[in-house]
């Protein structure tokens, strides 16, 4: 019989409740199959997340840290917002510093993290094509028909991950749960796409629910945030910077006129522990 593997030290953390389970492979390589990812994403028998966190060892000279983010069906994520700041909170804990650069597929986030203890990530430049988002077909992105019962019309906008947020006029009304899914896997994405639904409640403010691919609906999502924030500026809803009210606290996103979508909000940790062999073993 095999010898099964140690145990896998882990760190809980979250942003605004959208929570994550870090791994620390800088030191230790570590290779998840795409079941033990499902066993630990497990809010009942496993430890449960959003998405998966898992730091290497940088690839680019001017990054401190390689960011994988894998969302509980085992699909890995090109960003996440919310996942940056945690991994950013996680490094700068254990270096004692105040800014660093995250690597990740999508491309180098700088970081840093302000006396308030708030962290800034600088999300690149949002892009807006529809080869970039990717959509099935060439479309206008800014409006983009759906046709689906209460969500009609989505601005569609990629920030390493892709994004179809609907303006709606009572967030309350809408059946996400159903209507998440039904989004996501629309042929007109064919990489799925993440659903944000966003209801104007005030001069630049913004409240925002999301259904993530892959994952389901969040607390919250950093990358919708900043998505959503976009897509009110195409759309003229709101000036280049604005709170994006999520269920359990706020953000603030900014697009800079250089293209670039800047996110700053809070990080958690919630504990640590090791994950059980038996958890890892297929």
């Amino acid at each position: 019989m095999p010898a099964l593997p140690i145990p896998l030290p882990f760190t809980k953390m979250h942003g605004l409740g959208n929570d994550f389970v870090v791994i620390d492979a800088r030191e230790r390589a570590v290779a998840l199959s795409d079941s033990a990812v499902g066993r630990i994403a497990d809010r009942h028998t496993g430890i449960g997340f959003d998405q998966l966190v898992l730091l290497e060892r940088p690839r680019a000279q001017d990054a401190d840290v390689f960011v994988r983010f894998l969302n509980a069906d085992a699909s890995e994520a090109g960003a996440c917002g919310n996942g940056s700041r945690c991994a950013a909170a996680y490094v700068l804990d254990r270096t004692g510093g105040d800014s660093l650069t995250l690597e990740t597929i999508s491309g180098l986030l700088p970081a840093r993290r302000h006396t308030d203890g708030l962290v800034t990530v600088d999300m690149g430049k949002a892009r807006l094509s529809w080869q970039e988002i990717p959509l099935a077909s060439a479309l206008d992105t800014e409006r983009v028909h759906i046709g689906m019962e209460q969500l009609d019309t989505a601005t569609c906008t990629s920030m390493g991950n892709p994004h179809a947020t609907f303006f709606v006029a009572d967030l309350d009304a809408i059946d996400i749960r159903r209507l998440g899914p039904l989004v996501e896997h629309h042929p007109l994405f064919p990489e799925r796409v993440n659903v944000g639904v966003a209801q104007l409640i005030g001069a630049d403010r913004l409240r925002l629910r999301v259904w993530e691919r892959g994952s389901g609906l969040t607390l919250a999502c950093g990358s919708g945030a900043c998505a959503a924030l976009v897509a009110a500026v195409r759309r003229g809803l709101t000036g280049r910077s604005a709170e994006l009210v999520l269920e359990r606290g706020s953000l603030t996103v900014t697009w800079r006129e250089d293209g670039h979508v800047l996110m700053t909000g809070p990080s958690a940790t919630s504990f640590s522990g090791v994950i059980d062999p038996s958890l890892l073993v297929d």
